[in-house]
């Protein structure tokens, strides 16, 4: 065998259907659409569209609320931390971060951070530097010697706002 006569198998590369190319090509004329109509049309054929009719999607009642500011966190638990300290997949030389724990594949997502979980045994002396973390996820990392860092807390606009309308009334 040459490099010249490698070839696909039968029927693995299955060329485009063309259509409107005349009637004997059997998808000619209409093209499979049919006769008239908006799916007939191009471009038209809105999906979920009920023909004026009250679609499904807006005649369900909704239920809930989303939290469209709510921060986004890669929750991760303690017992799992100590599992991947033990493989050696992670270093407890160095400080645990968002970092290190997403190239250890056990933070995923999470684009405000992570938040530390207190769920499982934790032994390891180790260091987090981490956006949030659970009183039992704190307790637990103190416990077996280790510390945990968190960011300052941030005032709000709102808290901002109160403090710049107090400052103005006592100004007057």
């Amino acid at each position: 065998m040459k490099l010249n006569e490698i070839s696909d198998n039968k029927g693995a590369r299955k060329g485009r259907m063309r259509v409107g190319r005349g009637i004997g090509s059997g998808k000619g004329k209409t093209a499979g659409r049919g006769q008239k109509g908006a799916k007939a049309r191009s471009g038209v054929s809105v999906n979920g569209f009920e023909g004026g009719q009250m679609p499904l999607h807006m005649r369900i009642p909704k239920r809930g609320f989303n939290n469209i500011f709510a921060k986004d966190y890669a929750e991760v638990n303690l017992g799992l931390v100590q599992k991947f300290i033990d493989a050696g997949k992670l270093d407890i030389k160095a400080v645990i971060d968002h970092a290190a724990l997403k190239a250890a594949g056990l933070a995923r997502g999470g684009k405000d951070g992570v938040r530390l979980l207190g769920k499982g045994e934790f032994t390891a002396k180790a260091k987090f530097a981490v956006a949030g973390a659970s009183k039992g996820a704190v307790a637990a990392v103190e416990k077996a010697g280790g510390s945990v860092e968190l960011p300052a807390e941030q005032p709000s606009e709102h808290d901002k706002k109160t403090a710049r309308r107090e400052a103005n009334k006592a100004a007057k």
